[in-house]
């Protein structure tokens, strides 16, 4: 009978002891929520806990996992949250919204739909205004309470007149956690009248936020239309009941101005409200006179006042809604005015503490001026770096592992690296840069940053670029250390379609947990190590997807040649010159600022030889993007 052998005990214990230091030496860490715009309330676009993708090993057969079909075009950022008991099951969900009011719940590995709900039928081209999707329904990035387990949506639902919905659902049904809310409000003049909150003429763009128990919505215009009707607004509801807070900001407050122009509207090209230090901070648009509605009203000067009209401005408010606590405004707020040189183009994006300088923000907007300010004193800006074009967009921020904070700006087709320096006095060092592709959409794109926290080699920066009318978005990844100045290219990557090209594609890459999620039109796309080249699909010509919208019976795009009185002069893509009468486009209000040598799109009725617009809207500068003429 053979002797049972007895472990060594002081082996063994070795062994174990060698296991503890093998397991200790590997990363592990919690799956990352992505709960909000751009990663946090900061709205700093950095994810520190990416683990698996790294730009020193950046995995060699990284490409796409799965694609997921989706019902309508997506302008708001996918948000992720792991382990939810849902569709009977345990799963990491992709949450995505649409713009017919569609909300998905999806697995973020597989792309399997688990749970879609639709929250009412989408507004059709509201007011004729075409640089918006051909619906509009779920437009904004809604935000997550993960403690609570519920996703704060913002829905605009066709009915005799538009209507805005809040609603909070439950992670694992999409069920409404309490009643929906229809959004209603009224705010007092100067003079003592009442104005009330109109869906009909308010966008709601910018992505929700949650602090202190409330929820928070920017609301701006379309297309700059109707300007005696639509203010910039920013309004709150508790979480719980969903009742509105007592108080509401009203960005423009004046009774009464030269051309009966106001907006001051919020809309941040999709960017979210950011919140610190129990403030909500949000940029504004353009303001003041119409000019080419009434030129010969416009005053001398701005209505600006920084109390009455807070238009080109960063503005902090408190978290009740009743107390500015801070307003920036450039020094040639009126020239930014006539010239729709929006500062509100861009999102604000806070920072973390930087040891050595006060609480920091940036923001860029349509001019290209890179502003770093003080978002505790919101007077004089901190430093001012001039950009080579302007930013429909908003930067990002990350630390690299030498310690030294750096911010993430695009512009043009360039993104830059800046390093954020605090001796002698805070300020911006450019560092390096890299070009993404050209595009046909107005200048800039979005950001963000992973990385294993401060690990060096490990920052990669992500980006996806905006289309051409032949190219599809493209994803980027790149190595976030300046190499000689230049960030080098880990990855690009066809990411989706866009099929309408006069509405910006504002996409933000979601890069957590090894994957990154890419939303565009009627596409969800997941990327990972071991997937698949994605497929080399030519989009569909601009506009083929743009229905008319109601009461119009044409649509023309091309450069203006000429005013003369109401008569306008446009030379076509195909050599025509056709003349369009735009009393009524001015009458109701429905057009944007004309300007002689730039191309517009117009909607309209009657005979080609007397054609009247009903809207008129800038079209984007290069010709392969214009809409379809019909």
């Amino acid at each position: 009978m053979a002797k049972r052998r007895v472990p060594d005990l002081r082996k063994v214990s070795c062994d174990i002891s060698a296991l503890a230091v093998v397991v200790s030496s590997l990363s592990f860490a919690a799956p990352v929520s992505v709960a909000t715009y751009h990663y946090n309330n900061l709205r700093t676009g950095w994810n520190s806990g990416e683990v698996t993708l790294t730009a020193s090993a950046f995995p060699k057969n990284f490409g796409v996992l799965a694609t997921v079909t989706l019902d309508d075009q997506v302008d708001a950022q996918p948000l992720l949250v792991p382990a939810v008991q849902i569709a009977g099951g345990t799963h990491d969900v992709v949450y995505v919204v649409t713009e017919s009011n569609s909300v998905y719940a999806i697995d973020a590995t597989t792309g399997v739909v688990l749970l879609q709900r639709k929250l009412g039928a989408p507004v059709p081209t509201p007011l004729g205004c075409a640089n918006s999707a051909p619906n509009v329904g779920i437009k904004s990035t809604p935000v997550i309470d993960t403690v609570r387990g519920e996703m704060f949506v913002m829905s605009y639902v066709k009915g005799t007149t538009p209507r805005y919905v809040l609603h909070a659902l439950n992670l694992k049904t999409l069920a409404d956690q309490v009643p929906p809310k229809t959004v209603a409000d009224s705010q007092k003049l100067t003079d003592g009248s009442t104005f009330r909150f109109n869906a009909t003429y308010q966008m709601q763009r910018p992505g929700l936020v949650i602090m202190g128990g409330n929820v928070y919505a920017g609301f701006g215009s379309f297309c700059d239309f109707a300007g005696d009707k639509s203010r910039g607004w920013i309004l709150g509801w508790k979480e719980t009941t969903l009742a509105p807070l007592t108080h509401a900001e009203l960005n423009d407050s004046q009774a009464t101005s030269p051309s009966s122009f106001f907006l001051s509207s919020v809309w941040m090209s999709g960017f979210g409200l950011a919140a610190a230090n129990s403030t909500i901070f949000f940029s504004t648009g353009n303001s003041d006179c119409n000019i080419h509605a009434k030129p010969e009203l416009c005053p001398a000067q701005s209505t600006y006042d920084g109390v009455t009209n807070v238009q080109e401005s960063v503005v902090g408010i408190d978290q009740t809604l009743s107390t500015r606590k801070g307003v920036f405004t450039p020094t040639n707020v009126y020239a930014m005015d006539v010239a729709d040189a929006d500062l509100g183009a861009g999102g604000v994006m806070l920072m973390p503490s930087i040891s050595g300088a006060a609480t920091l923000a940036a923001i860029t907007g349509k001019d290209g001026r890179l502003w770093l300010l003080n978002y505790s004193a919101l007077t004089s800006p901190l430093d001012m770096q001039q950009l080579p074009s302007g930013c429909w967009c908003g930067p990002s921020y990350f630390k690299g592992s030498d310690g030294v904070s750096r911010l993430v700006t695009s512009a043009g087709n360039t993104l830059q690296t800046w390093r954020v320096l605090t001796a002698p006095a805070p300020h911006l060092v450019a560092e390096a840069s890299a070009p993404v592709q050209a595009n046909a959409q107005d200048p800039g794109f979005f950001t963000t940053i992973s990385s294993n926290g401060a690990k060096a080699g490990s920052a990669i920066v992500w980006a996806v670029a905006r289309p051409t009318a032949t190219t599809p978005l493209t994803l980027y990844a790149f190595d976030a250390r300046s190499a000689s100045g230049h960030l080098t290219q880990l990855y690009s990557s066809p990411a989706g379609q866009w099929m309408n090209m006069g509405t910006n594609a504002n996409i933000v890459p979601v890069a957590a947990n090894g994957k990154v999620y890419v939303a565009s039109y009627k596409r969800l796309m997941i990327f990972g190590p071991n997937g698949s080249p994605a497929p080399l699909n030519e989009p569909a010509r601009s506009g083929e997807t743009l229905p008319l919208p109601a009461g119009a019976t044409w649509r023309v795009t091309g450069m203006l040649l000429s005013i003369n009185g109401s008569t306008l002069s446009l030379l076509t893509r195909s050599g025509q010159t056709v003349k369009v009468d735009d009393s009524t486009a001015v009458a109701n209000q429905r057009t944007t600022l004309l300007v002689v040598g730039s191309p517009y799109t117009i909607v309209g009725t009657g005979q080609v030889t007397e054609r009247s617009a009903v809207a008129i809207t800038r079209a984007k500068a290069s010709e392969a993007s214009w809409p379809q003429d019909r």
